[in-house]
């Protein structure tokens, strides 16, 4: 099988290398299992894995083969796959999974804390990153599953998790007394979850969506922002208004534009994604607002401490449903075939000329 990894200095570069150390009759230990990965999703959300994978410990969900140099890795994406090993009286042959994968066909993981809806990977070297991420979904088991949604659910659930999170803190904030909330990158998948939210709730702040010129016309036809403008043009944005911002896109320099432009109205920044990781910083390019790097793993442990796994799951699932449902409406499909295949879209993806009404799915 085959690897897709990249350059960890430039993930622009990316190879695919033989892994012969993994088949479905390998040999397993007490509770491990081996899965076969039949699709997932790839969207900007996977190279911002990338830009912080050394930050945030994302190089190390599934260290690359062939590297002993430690310049590559493997980013990981969010799919479906099935058990076809097993070693667990717990988790059959045939079961169905939802999650967190590398790009490649085969994963060798351990089932633990094994219950009817979902068990975590224990696999050692994951023990101490975020357990968001080791936990997969018996999706067989679920009321009312319809494999007909995988493709929505590989794609936007993982996205519209942070949309709900960043909806949730704005609330608990009271919008931090903004008049106008600006998304920056208004055209991601995760702006559009947020923008949808907000748009439902009665009593928020002016919505002012930030994108491309090409991607302008996109971003007014969802109806959702009430002021659409292009990055290359502040003009239009009262500045009078105290705002927040949350930004998508992590250019420094646009950043500091708006903070200039809105004289000492900004009330505080969200940073959350770096779809312009080109330009982007992870640390604050503010003179004077106050920031933060939002982290949805971090507010999804302080939600489930605060309300119970239920409850959260209850809001959360109601949410992205919803979301879901409006992004139906636009949603157009790209089906790429084996690992292989990844290569040209990759980079269409890294250089953001993937159309944002675009979805890809990968079928390994």
């Amino acid at each position: 099988m085959y690897e897709f990894q990249v350059n960890k200095k430039d993930f622009t570069q990316i190879r695919l290398v033989e892994n012969n150390e993994l088949n479905e009759d390998s040999p397993l230990l007490a509770d491990e299992v081996i899965v076969r990965i039949e699709s997932f999703a790839l969207t900007a959300n996977n190279i911002t894995y990338a830009v912080l994978g050394e930050q945030l410990g994302y190089w190390q969900f599934f260290p690359a083969c062939e590297n002993a140099d430690n310049q590559w890795g493997i980013i990981p994406v969010w799919g479906f796959a099935t058990v076809v090993s097993s070693n667990s009286v717990d988790m059959p042959i045939g079961e169905k999974i939802f999650g967190y994968f590398p790009p490649t066909s085969l994963l060798k993981m351990k089932a633990t804390h094994v219950s009817s809806q979902r068990f975590i990977d224990g696999t050692a070297h994951r023990a101490l990153l975020p357990q968001g991420y080791n936990v997969y979904r018996r999706v067989l088991a679920e009321s009312g599953y319809d494999e007909r949604f995988d493709s929505h659910r590989m794609l936007l659930f993982p996205l519209h998790i942070t949309s709900f999170c960043l909806w949730d803190y704005l609330q608990s904030k009271n919008w931090f007394e903004a008049e106008q909330i600006i998304i920056i990158s208004a055209s991601s998948k995760t702006s559009i979850g947020l923008a949808y939210g907000i748009d439902d709730h009665e009593h928020a702040p002016t919505l002012i969506g930030m994108t491309s010129k090409r991607n302008s016309d996109f971003v007014e036809g969802l109806g959702v922002y009430e002021q659409v403008i292009q990055y290359d043009d502040l003009t239009t944005l009262n500045a009078s208004l105290k705002t927040v911002i949350v930004d998508m896109a992590g250019n420094a320099a646009q950043l500091q534009s708006i903070e200039q432009h809105l004289n000492g109205n900004l009330q505080y920044c969200i940073q959350v994604g770096l779809t312009h990781w080109d330009a982007a910083s992870t640390e604050s390019p503010l003179e004077k607002a106050p920031s933060e790097m939002f982290f949805a793993p971090g507010h999804i442990q302080k939600r489930i401490a605060a309300w119970g796994g239920k409850e959260f799951e209850r809001q959360s699932r109601e949410f992205m449903t919803k979301s879901t449902q409006r992004s139906a409406a636009w949603l157009d499909y790209t089906y790429v075939e084996g690992v292989e295949g990844m290569t040209e879209i990759f980079s269409q993806v890294c250089n953001g000329q993937i159309s944002p009404e675009k979805g890809i799915i990968v079928k390994p």
